[in-house]
């Protein structure tokens, strides 16, 4: 038997196959080494002049954006993760249109209301903070703040509430949704501040932002929704798609979770970060230059992953992923002759 030769070279962030999530290569090149406003102005001239779509054209993208699969709209206001939705929407079908109650249609959720920026044309149909969601709980979040619910006065069917703010530094009225998707919200509003920042001068303010400018109470839990709802493969692929299929650009709160605190908590350092977002991978996820799946196995010793790919893997080259729950650790490429 001929012998296999592996070599592994780590690309990291440089890989963009279909089945896995990341920035073209070099992207973030400009925002190295850089923390605090620095690092906010790099992103945002790395993300900045996008292109617009219509407002129409946002229906249309949804099939790409917030498609659940077969045509089902992935809602993050009557969604249950693990469970059974109270109601589903089928994407071209059940647009809004009027409604008197839950489950009657979907419509665009501007997650930074529109009335934030004067309804500004280009953040109007940005399509990272717009979201496929039921019309009635769109129109109930209406222009109030995400916030944590200390009494709620209302509760939607997959326990999104309305009601009076519990979290530090604000007690008007508040809009949370489900735990699930808290780290969704929490990284669009910063894609949102990053993205227009110093672009914001027609902008007005709320409870929550001052122009494009994330209100101190609120970035405080908005840096707790990011570190405690991952990023998602939901999310990854959203963002996959907005970039290559629409605006031409991309969330950078998803491709690097750790610059919401190297922009907003002033003690954030390397060696912290490095210690709490290195967890050790758990399952190890082969894929061949298709995007199609080949192998997935357990992680017990990563050490000795050539020998056991050596006696599986044919000759080909092949990406490799290694997560831990929900999270991508890391990519490898793996070349076999």
């Amino acid at each position: 038997m001929k012998m296999k030769r592996l070599l592994f070279l780590v690309i990291g962030l440089a890989l963009a196959f279909a089945a896995v999530a990341q920035p073209p290569a070099n992207y973030y090149n400009s925002a190295n080494g850089l923390t605090g406003d620095q690092l906010k102005m790099a992103l945002h001239n790395i993300i900045k002049g996008h292109t617009s779509i219509s407002y129409a054209q946002i229906w249309n993208a949804y099939w790409s954006t917030d498609n659940k699969g077969n045509g089902v709209v992935w809602d993050m206001y009557s969604d249950v993760p693990g469970g059974t939705p109270p109601y589903v929407y089928y994407l071209g079908q059940d647009q809004c249109g009027n409604y008197s109650g839950e489950g009657d249609c979907y419509n665009r959720e501007h997650s930074w209301p529109s009335s934030w920026f004067n309804d500004q044309s280009t953040p109007r149909t940005d399509l990272h903070h717009i979201f496929a969601t039921d019309g009635y709980v769109n129109n109930r979040r209406g222009n109030f703040p995400f916030g944590e619910v200390q009494s709620a006065s209302w509760t939607s069917r997959n326990g999104s509430k309305l009601g009076s703010s519990k979290t530090p530094g604000f007690s008007g009225t508040v809009f949370e949704p489900i735990d699930a998707y808290k780290g969704d919200f929490a990284r669009a509003i910063m894609y949102m501040s990053v993205r227009y920042y110093g672009e914001d001068s027609g902008w007005g303010s709320s409870d929550m932002t001052n122009k494009s400018v994330i209100k101190p109470w609120a970035i405080t839990m908005l840096l707790r929704w990011n570190e405690l709802d991952p990023v998602s493969q939901k999310e990854i692929d959203r963002n996959n798609a907005i970039y290559n299929d629409y605006q031409h650009n991309r969330n950078p709160f998803v491709d690097h979770p750790e610059y919401a605190n190297m922009i907003w908590d002033p003690s954030w350092s390397i060696a912290d970060h490095q210690e709490q977002n290195d967890p050790t991978p758990s399952l190890m996820v082969v894929y061949d230059l298709t995007g199609r799946k080949v192998l997935e196995m357990a992680v017990e010793n990563e050490e000795n992953e050539s020998i056991l790919l050596n006696n599986r893997l044919k000759q080909g080259c092949y990406l490799i992923q290694y997560i831990n729950g929900n999270q991508v650790i890391k990519n490898k490429k793996l070349l076999v002759n």
